[in-house]
């Protein structure tokens, strides 16, 4: 059973549900809207980064979805935004999807199109593998799990910043500004918004969170996924190559890709009047 909170002292971001899941954690979510019979919902799933949840990530996104009628749903896994933060837990995506599904059980949807960023476009992946009927379209933005990350992470110079400035606690807000403008082209977008957004969520965070991460890699299965997909990528990114774009269209019997050399990893968020049209329209085509 899901229930209301309204306030936190600790973080800017708006408060909305929480449902427990397996081991008795909480799960955070925003959902606006009713699941329809007709339409599937639209699920938004976020990256990895210090501090992040599906509303720093997407509260430029999923309203454009809420006007043209779609039910949303923007939940912030287990060790991230107002989720429970358990120490004793590996963070794999194995345990995101199934928490997840638990989770879209749990509110009552039988039909999802992910939207998943990074480490939410992984999860995107496995859980169309794992339950492909539930899912009949597929948006991505950079997705991670198309390679071996000791393939590519040593030349990416925004994993390389991660890896040096996560085991510096504490942190200074200088620090963690740096850190997020390696995921953006045009640094304007690290707003002090942003930054607030994700600072208290960040310090709270485990380094389990990220010691423990294990991410699938799907490039021999992606063949298995028959269901339209949109990707979208930045030529600029600095935490997963543009060249992996390739493996994803190439692989998918059914892909678009879309490259911005406007952007770095977050093309939703530096192109997102762009991207939120495109979403769109590809969810009305037949």
């Amino acid at each position: 059973m899901a229930r209301e909170r309204s306030v936190n002292p600790d973080t800017p971001i708006p408060v909305g549900k929480h449902v427990q899941v397996k081991g008795g954690h909480s799960l955070h979510y925003h959902e606006v809207g009713s699941p329809s019979a007709d339409r599937p919902s639209i699920l938004f799933l976020h990256g990895s980064g210090p501090g992040a949840s599906g509303y720093s990530n997407f509260k430029g996104n999923f309203p454009a979805f809420v006007d043209a009628g779609y039910h949303v749903l923007v939940p912030d896994y287990l060790g991230y935004g107002l989720s429970s933060m358990p120490a004793d837990i590996q963070y794999s995506t194995d345990m995101h999807v199934e928490v997840l599904h638990e989770f879209l059980q749990a509110v009552g949807v039988k039909s999802v199109v992910p939207v998943g960023n990074s480490l939410g476009g992984a999860i995107s992946l496995q859980f169309t593998l794992t339950y492909p009927k539930m899912v009949p379209k597929l948006i991505l933005m950079a997705p991670g799990g198309l390679q071996e990350p000791a393939e590519y992470a040593f030349s990416m110079t925004g994993v390389l910043a991660l890896m040096q400035f996560l085991p510096s606690r504490p942190f200074t807000v200088e620090a963690f500004k740096e850190l997020l403008g390696h995921l953006v082209y045009d640094k304007k977008h690290i707003t002090e918004e942003a930054i607030s957004e994700r600072f208290s969520v960040a310090q709270r965070q485990p380094l389990e969170v990220y010691s423990t991460m294990k991410v699938g890699v799907y490039q021999d299965r992606l063949h298995e996924i028959t269901c339209p997909i949109l990707a979208f990528w930045g030529s600029h990114d600095e935490f997963l190559p543009v060249a992996h774009g390739m493996i994803l269209i190439e692989r998918c019997p059914k892909a678009k890709l879309v490259v911005s050399n406007q952007c770095g990893h977050w093309v939703m968020t530096e192109d997102r009047e762009y991207f939120n049209a495109e979403c769109l329209a590809f969810l009305n085509q037949a």
